[in-house]
């Protein structure tokens, strides 16, 4: 196990940015990136990210040199979301409006994560025998099978509790009141997106930095759970998803812990917090390198 720090989460070596591909090849690629992006980084005057103290303390504590100015999301702005990966469908958020509050499982795994088909109707099966509504985001070519099936007879199943859409709005979803948890590939946009809307998470990481994500959810801020997989099946059961389901949503230190930790980050990206002031000093240190750059003398 690798710890940077005390308050950090410990990371697993097989889930390390380039070691969690099948790929060898895919691997040693990811790793020749990363090593360049370390060389690269020592060129480097000024670094930003879309994060902020409240949400990674030991961190920004031990790498002074990192400004946050986030989370930065369209609702910060009272905006809509300007890029898509598909064409959002908006009837969900009318079918939100029929639901009860803080009800509604919301699934969705990101623009990339695939499973294969077994897996695919695990999830279906958990999902519908948590007898509670949910809207599951089923995107094309969510499976490695050249067609996602579903179980035989299951979207008359789960008839109208069950809504399934390509692609959703996914920060007006997380913000709606009859959304109760967010079930998560635990990619940093949606990570974000959940946090800043004060919505417990499911975590099930498949690569990359999910990983270490979803140990902050579920060690550091006490905000979500993760799946396991059954290490026979090499699965995540549909009895996991039905038992974390339960679990978090039956004990409400998640739910308080989400809405403290929003608080939190909404706090820093206000007037006077830590990220908006990390931001203004940004724009005015980029105004100055311009007028500096106006005043040099042109000898072309």
């Amino acid at each position: 196990m690798i710890q940077l720090s005390e308050t950090m989460p410990p990371i697993k070596p097989q889930n390390l940015a380039w070691a969690c591909f099948e790929d060898s090849t895919i691997t040693q690629v990811f790793f020749k990136f990363v090593v360049q992006t370390a060389e690269a980084s020592r060129l480097i005057q000024r670094f930003i990210c879309n994060s902020c103290p409240e949400l990674e303390a030991a961190a920004f504590s031990m790498y002074p040199q990192l400004q946050p100015i986030g989370p930065l999301l369209a609702r910060n702005r009272l905006a809509d979301q300007a890029g898509q990966f598909l064409q959002e469908d908006t009837t969900c958020l009318t079918w939100l409006d029929q639901q009860p509050p803080c009800s509604v499982i919301y699934v969705a795994f990101g623009s990339s994560t695939t499973f294969n088909q077994t897996q695919f109707e695990e999830l279906a099966l958990g999902l519908e025998l948590s007898n509670r509504p949910f809207l599951w985001v089923v995107r094309p070519g969510m499976t490695k099978e050249t067609a996602t099936g579903y179980p035989d007879g299951y979207v008359k199943r789960v008839g109208s509790r069950g809504r399934i859409v390509k692609w959703a709005p996914q920060q007006k979803v997380l913000a709606h009141p009859s959304v109760a948890c967010f079930m998560s590939h635990c990619g940093w946009n949606s990570t974000l997106e959940g946090v800043t809307n004060g919505v417990p998470l499911l975590c099930w990481p498949q690569f990359c930095d999910q990983f270490q994500n979803a140990s902050y959810a579920c060690d550091i801020w006490k905000t979500g759970l993760e799946f396991e997989k059954d290490e026979e099946a090499g699965i995540v059961t549909r009895i996991e998803i039905i038992s974390k389901v339960e679990q978090l949503l039956s004990d409400k230190t998640y739910k308080v812990k989400a809405l403290e930790i929003k608080e939190k980050v909404t706090s820093s990206v206000s007037k006077g917090g830590c990220s908006h002031r990390n931001l203004d000093s940004f724009v005015q240190w980029i105004h100055k390198n311009d007028a500096d750059a106006k005043d040099e003398p042109d000898f072309m």
